[in-house]
């Protein structure tokens, strides 16, 4: 049986925003590779009317194709109005109505859904249970991290969250943390079925050369995520002001780039810290290879796929105890998990952990359990079931 599957989240790459959302893209890039799936792709993106840099990121969204094709996957992107101030209530709607517009094109050309497979409850899984509704078509909602932990804090969203997510068919998290979270909001447990993130080992691999390559005299850090608060770089850097003998490299790109530069610089480490900005999978493949560590200081996650990165390529990890991070590091040759959140205590865990770095090959070993393979079997399996009901 050949299952079609419409994927719809507002979080998905685009050849203007290449990294927007591209752990959703990992993941359908996966599941295309079953013959009897057929898949297609309506990311909507924000209208606005003109086209410059100056506007910033909805100069952007102007520039987004209506269609493009990525790794052998249709992506439409219908455009959806963005309210100011009342935004955050009416998007579901608005974004429900874009969408249909688009799926019911799709069913005249011939692209008839099995299933609607929606990415972050909301408004993204909201507006797809609501054209699920429209059009008679069951709907799986995948949580994957603040759709569950903060915008549950509103609510309006709340109850449209509620409404979805016992509406839908099925509804998926990342991690075990984020199933506890959703049955505390009232979604009953038997509707919620955790798929972990994966990771692609032929990509994400131990590069012999490159570690030959590296300093033994200084130990090197790096920290991948967003410039922003929540992803803790600045953390790091306070940290480094009491590790001499260790240098961070920042992978990443945010509004808060001045103000870690400015911090580095206050703590007289600016000599230390190297700001890479952006970099695609394959660069970053080797800048996992030439750091000791990986420390992900975050406040909260669903699952961080940079720390199962970072272990396949032999790196082990240093991470705050959040969201799914406790569930994937939990032996040594993966890492440690800080005590808590703070600089200090930052520092105390690289001054331990430097002294007993596992083996690359032991690190690598424990990440191959992390494959795509047995969570696209069990998504696999889960779309069949929901089709039929």
């Amino acid at each position: 049986m050949t299952i079609n599957v419409l994927s719809f989240t507002t979080l998905y790459p685009n050849e203007k925003q290449p990294r927007h959302g591209i752990f959703i893209e990992q993941r359908l890039k996966q599941l295309i590779q079953a013959a009897d799936i057929q898949l297609k792709v309506v990311a909507p993106v924000p209208w606005f009317p003109l086209k410059n840099k100056c506007f910033g990121q909805y100069g952007l969204y102007s520039e987004v194709a209506a269609h493009e094709n990525r790794f052998g996957i249709d992506v439409y992107h219908p455009n959806y109005l963005v309210i100011p101030k009342i935004g955050m209530t009416i998007t579901p709607i608005l974004l429900a109505l874009s969408g249909l517009k688009r799926v019911k094109q799709l069913i005249k050309e011939g692209f008839k859904p099995n299933i609607i497979d929606a990415h972050y409850v909301y408004p993204d899984g909201v507006a797809a249970a609501l054209i699920g509704k429209w059009l008679n078509i069951p709907v799986i909602i995948t949580a994957r991290g603040s759709d569950i932990n903060v915008l549950p804090n509103y609510t309006l969203p709340k109850k449209m969250i509620l409404w979805a997510t016992k509406r839908a068919v099925m509804n998926i998290t990342v991690s075990h943390a984020l199933k506890e979270e959703m049955q505390k909001l009232g979604v009953p447990g038997d509707k919620i079925k955790v798929l972990r993130n994966g990771v692609d080992l032929d990509t994400f691999k131990i590069l012999p050369d490159v570690r030959k390559e590296k300093r033994y005299d200084v130990k090197q850090l790096i920290s991948v995520g967003n410039l922003i608060e929540l992803k803790g770089h600045h953390l790091i850097i306070e940290a480094l002001k009491n590790l001499p003998d260790t240098e961070l490299t920042i992978v990443g790109e945010g509004p808060m780039e001045g103000q870690l530069k400015q911090l580095a610089i206050d703590y007289d480490v600016a000599d230390r810290v190297n700001f890479v900005g952006y970099k695609t999978h394959q660069e970053l493949v080797k800048l996992y290879n030439q750091a000791d560590a990986l420390v992900l200081a975050s406040s909260r996650e669903g699952m961080p796929n940079v720390l199962l990165e970072a272990m396949a390529c032999g790196t082990p990890v240093i991470s705050s105890s959040v969201g799914g991070a406790v569930e994937v590091v939990t032996e040594a040759s993966a890492g440690i998990l800080l005590e808590e959140r703070s600089a200090n205590s930052i520092e105390r865990a690289v001054k331990r952990f430097m002294q007993c770095l596992p083996k690359a090959s032991d690190t690598r070993e424990y990440a191959e359990q992390f494959s795509w393979e047995a969570t696209m079997s069990n998504l696999r399996d889960r779309l069949e079931r929901s089709t039929q009901k």
